[in-house]
Formats: structure tokens, sequence, C-alpha cells
């Protein structure tokens, strides 16, 4: 399926071959991410060319190898990567993506760089799999460093940040949550989160994460802008706040305010294979299970896209090929 003039559309394509360090992926599962809402309605800030497979995370097996494949042989599991070309280190720079620069994950086969893969953890089905390019990576990485004694602060309950909770949880630390819901307040608690502040009925959310905690020592920034002045009331004098996602509108951050904190604002972008697999490691060594709000059959992917944009969502959508 490709996109076009901010729509979705069934296209047919030979099945591709295999280059040279390339493997050839049977699809099992593809996930949704806000990124790749707003490239197939067109307002994505990339250009992205009609006819594009959107879709930068999924899943399947290894159907062919090209020649001097070494990492990976027919009938693996695999997942990719969000960064084709970032493997370890610091963050390079905005490479290739896929959905944007090169076809996504939205098909039923696809041919990638062995590079760009690795091995899906061995009790996760492929549409849990699915689920950990984009989410549960940046998730993995925002979090980094996080331990006993600290508290984490997360924002709503996207994939985003339910894996955050997650992770922050394996790691001994307090998680507060934000959210709207009294439903999705008590599937939080259940979690792991040891407290829920409803953002509607206590607007300064900010103030009251201080006074439960003192001040939270990682914030995990899903909204942005339009959420940064209420993370900058919340964090700890010296604490961190990762950004990783700009979703709200409006909002003026406070400098002066900010740097009376004496804290961090660092972005998140997502992570490297290195990162991926030591969290797959991780995830793995736990038997975490990665929260997946709904699954859409493949022929459903339109149905996928709607519910979510306007769905009342907890955790991650995941259409199944």
């Amino acid at each position: 399926m490709g996109t076009g003039g901010g729509l979705i559309a069934s296209a047919e394509r030979p099945v591709p071959s295999p280059s040279a360090g390339e493997v050839l992926v049977q699809v099992k599962a593809s996930s949704l991410n806000a990124r790749d809402l707003l490239i197939v309605t067109g307002r994505y800030a990339v250009d992205v060319p009609p006819g594009r497979i959107p879709l930068s995370d999924g899943a399947g097996v290894v159907e062919a190898v090209g020649k001097g494949v070494s990492r990976f042989r027919i009938g693996d599991r695999v997942v990719g990567t969000f960064h084709p070309t970032w493997l370890y280190g610091p963050f390079p720079e905005w490479g290739q993506l896929r959905g944007t620069h090169r076809d996504g994950w939205l098909t039923e086969y696809l041919v990638l760089d062995e590079q760009s893969l690795v091995a899906v953890p061995d009790q996760l089905s492929f549409e849990e799999a699915a689920t950990l390019p984009c989410a549960a990576l940046t998730a993995w990485s925002a979090v980094s460093g996080v331990g006993p004694g600290d508290a984490l602060l997360v924002q709503g309950s996207g994939g985003v940040s339910v894996f955050a909770l997650q992770f922050a949880r394996l790691a001994g630390a307090r998680v507060l949550a934000t959210t709207s819901s009294d439903t999705k307040a008590q599937r939080l608690s259940a979690l792991g989160a040891s407290d829920v502040i409803d953002y509607t009925s206590t607007p300064e959310w900010g103030a009251r994460v201080r006074e439960l905690t003192g001040g939270a020592d990682r914030v995990v920034e899903i909204g942005g802008a339009g959420t940064l002045p209420q993370s900058i009331d919340a964090v700890a004098q010296g604490g961190q706040i990762a950004l990783v996602g700009n979703l709200a509108t409006g909002g003026d951050m406070d400098v002066t305010r900010f740097f009376r904190r004496a804290a961090t604002l660092r972005s998140i972008s997502v992570g490297s294979r290195s990162d991926f697999e030591r969290m797959n490691k991780a995830i793995g060594q736990h038997r975490l299970r990665p929260v997946i709000d709904r699954v859409f059959p493949f022929k459903e992917a339109l149905e996928a896209f709607a519910h979510f944009e306007k769905g009342p969502r907890f955790g991650k959508v995941v259409i199944s090929h």
C-alpha cells in the first residue's frame, strides 16, 4: 500500500529480489506511530513522493538472502530498525528513513539491508515485535540511567509512555503518569504507576508532581511545546526532560524558570541498532510484553489509521499481515 494525496491506496508490485548484503522479508506485522499519521495525511515536515509505502516499524520472516549475507538466514524472525544506518555510537544525522525516503513496512514483502535488522526476542509474537523499533527504543533511550530511588513522569498512555513506564519499573524507579481517563488511569496503575494525575481536573499537574515527589528526576516529554511549561514545573532541580515528541500545540517555554531548575533538556532520536539489541536482551530476560491497544488485519489498514487518530488508545496500534 502506498501514499498519495494524503490517502492510502492499494497497489500491486512484483516481489522484489535481494541484492548483495540484502534480505527479502515476508512482512508479518507492522505498527503505527504519530509520524506515520502525519505522512499519510500529507502533514509531515519532509516531502514524501506519491506512492511511497508508509510505516517505519515492522517485523517478519527472512524469505531469501542476497550474496554475502551473514547476519541472518532464511526462516529467521527479524524486526527493522528505525534508523537503518545508525549501528552504534552517538547519533550521526537523520538518514534514509522507512516511510519517507524509502518504502516502509505496510506491504507483504520488503527488501532491506541486513545491517538494518535485529532478531525478534523469542517470547514475542510478530505483532508484539512490530511495536519495538520506534516507540520502545525511544522509551528505552529516554529512561536510560534511571534507577532505584528515582522518580519518572510519563505523559498519557501512548506507545512511548507505556514502554517508558514498563522500562522504568524494571529499573526500580517510581513512575508517575498523566491522563484524562479514569479507565486509562486504572490501567496505568496496574502497570506500576504509583500516582496518576488527571490533567483536565489538575491543569497545573507539574506542581502536583513536585508536591508528590519533590520533583521528577526524569520527565518523558511527549507534548513538546504545549506541555513543556508544566514539565519544567515538574522536573527536579538538576533533573532531565527527555524530549521525544511535539504533539501538543501552544505553550511558551519560560527560559528563566528552566534555567533556575538547573535541568537538562535532551532530545531523543529513537536509538541505534546496538541500543536496540541491548533493549531486546532486557525484554527477553524480564519477559516483558508490549502493550497492544488493538490489532487490525492488513485489509483494514485505513481503519487502523482512523482508530490511531481518533480512537481511545492505550499502547500500540498494530496491523497484522
